[in-house]
């Protein structure tokens, strides 16, 4: 008999199908720069059909890539089935840059790219192989939904793709038969049995820690308070903050890490503080650029925070993350001082129950009602909690290659929501911190003028860096003592 595969979608990760409409588009991705290196070919393109190869080869690692959506009878709750019809030449696709194209017609491509919702109908991922990119050189464009893949898995996912070592050799293909999706009367059968098991899970949970389960349901009780305060006083109204369209803008920009992590070390507080106080500067001078008076805004920034286990397996797929709103003082000049109440906001979010609040509502759903996490997001979305999303994603510190090309610079990009035509991802690779802006293209036509603004403040901030360092120097010296001359006598 065939074993009919299916997998429910957590409500996390349905609520990102519940987000998305014609103009929000939920898909996350980036642009990788390759060198192109072996998969460089004699008439100046690259060969398409060794990556179209290499993709199929690995997609036994990562069997999500060969499923698509469909739903539960009654309940409509999404669901993952095999696709029958599965076919790579959709999914990897081949363009290339008119000739004497540079990287602002790549921007322009990717901004195109990423104005186009998926295909529900099929696997939720496109690969968009790009020549004319430079000498030798050659982009990918890709995205995926994020009803599949938060950041950190959308990483762990690449790794499958990306090897450590240059090697040009393409694995054999595994053998891969579709599997039927599930008969009606089993998906009832299944949802009628489900809260049932998960009531009896959790029970079990709590006969064996009854302290820990105490804790969980006191903490998610405080992390549900503190939520719905938060949402009594919507983020206030600012230029970024319009109704958003389909059509997206896309920018970046590169920053040594090792300069960061320097500045950090000499002004204090984590990667993560630097980077928000980078941002509510550059968010300062770009609001003053429109004529917008700054002074004593309420500025929120929406930070996601993982909460996928240590040592979660590769495999794992979909979102496990909860989200932090932080206010950031835009309207504070001195980096420092900007820096230093940032690095107090931070600490005390952390000590907040917040990021307990979406795994307790994703139980409590399993119980209940499967849409309820659907519901709460899209009313959380619907009051304007936050008026700017940044997210930073860590990334490997080697150098990883395609089939022998090299990756050279990844700049992610990360959804909009209604209400936010601005949204900022950041993804560390080897030396580099790499910046990815999106924006709503008739929002923000001035796009770049941010990304200069983000250079201008971290001009700023190795500037104050620079000051710290001098005055410390003089106080880790030790006095010395006077030399005398044998030769001659010490001066009056």
């Amino acid at each position: 008999m065939v074993h009919r595969r299916y997998e429910r979608l957590s409500g996390l990760d349905a609520s990102m199908l519940a987000l998305e409409d014609h103009d929000a588009h939920m898909h996350i991705g980036g642009i990788t720069i390759f060198d192109a290196g072996p998969l460089w070919k004699s008439d100046g393109g690259i060969d398409i059909d060794a990556i179209r190869e290499f993709v199929l080869s690995r997609l036994h690692l990562v069997p999500r890539y060969r499923q698509r959506l469909a739903w539960t009878p009654i309940e409509r709750h999404p669901i993952w089935v095999d696709d029958a019809r599965f076919n790579i030449l959709y999914h990897v696709r081949h363009a290339s840059l008119p000739r004497g194209a540079g990287e602002r017609e790549l921007k322009r491509l990717a901004g195109r790219i990423f104005s186009q919702a998926l295909d529900r109908g099929k696997p939720l991922w496109e690969m968009w192989f790009v020549e004319g990119c430079g000498e030798r050189r050659f982009a990918m464009i890709g995205k995926v939904h994020h009803c599949m893949v938060d950041g950190i898995a959308g990483m762990e996912l690449m790794r499958h793709l990306l090897q450590p070592r240059p090697d040009p050799a393409i694995p054999p293909r595994e053998p891969w038969i579709a599997l039927p999706p599930p008969g009606r009367e089993r998906l009832l059968l299944d949802a009628a049995l489900r809260p049932a098991h998960a009531i009896a899970r959790d029970a079990w949970r709590v006969l064996r820690a009854p302290r820990d389960a105490l804790r969980a349901v006191t903490d998610a009780a405080a992390g549900l308070g503190e939520s719905a305060r938060a949402s009594l006083r919507p983020a206030p109204e600012t230029p970024l903050n319009v109704a958003i369209g389909p059509h997206r803008r896309l920018d970046w920009l590169y920053t040594g890490l090792d300069e960061l992590k320097e500045i950090r070390t000499r002004l204090g507080g984590t990667l993560n503080d630097l980077v928000l106080a980078i941002v509510a500067g550059a968010v300062r001078r770009f609001l003053e650029g429109r004529r917008t008076d700054v002074t004593g805004l309420d500025f929120r920034v929406l930070c996601p925070v993982s909460t996928r286990p240590r040592g979660a397996s590769e495999e794992a797929t979909g979102n496990k993350v909860s989200l932090l709103v932080a206010p950031i003082p835009i309207d504070e000049r001195d980096p420092r001082e900007r820096l230093r109440r940032i690095v107090a906001t931070t600490t005390e979010l952390k000590s907040s129950r917040q990021a307990l609040l979406t795994p307790a509502v994703e139980r409590i759903a399993e119980w209940t009602w499967p849409g309820l996490v659907g519901v709460m997001a899209r009313a959380a979305a619907g009051t304007r909690r936050h008026n700017l999303l940044v997210t930073n994603i860590p990334g490997p510190r080697e150098p990883a290659f395609l089939l022998g090309a090299r990756q050279l610079q990844v700049f992610p990009a990360v959804p909009l929501f209604h209400g936010q035509s601005v949204a900022i991802g950041l993804l560390s690779y080897e030396k580099g911190l790499h910046w990815g802006f999106n924006s709503d293209w008739d929002a923000v036509p001035d796009l770049h003028d941010l990304v200069l603004a983000v250079e201008a403040e971290l001009e700023e901030f190795r500037g104050a860096a620079a000051r710290e360092r001098a005055t410390a120097a003089p106080a880790r010296q030790k006095p010395s003592s006077p030399r005398r001359s044998p030769s001659r006598s010490a001066p009056h």
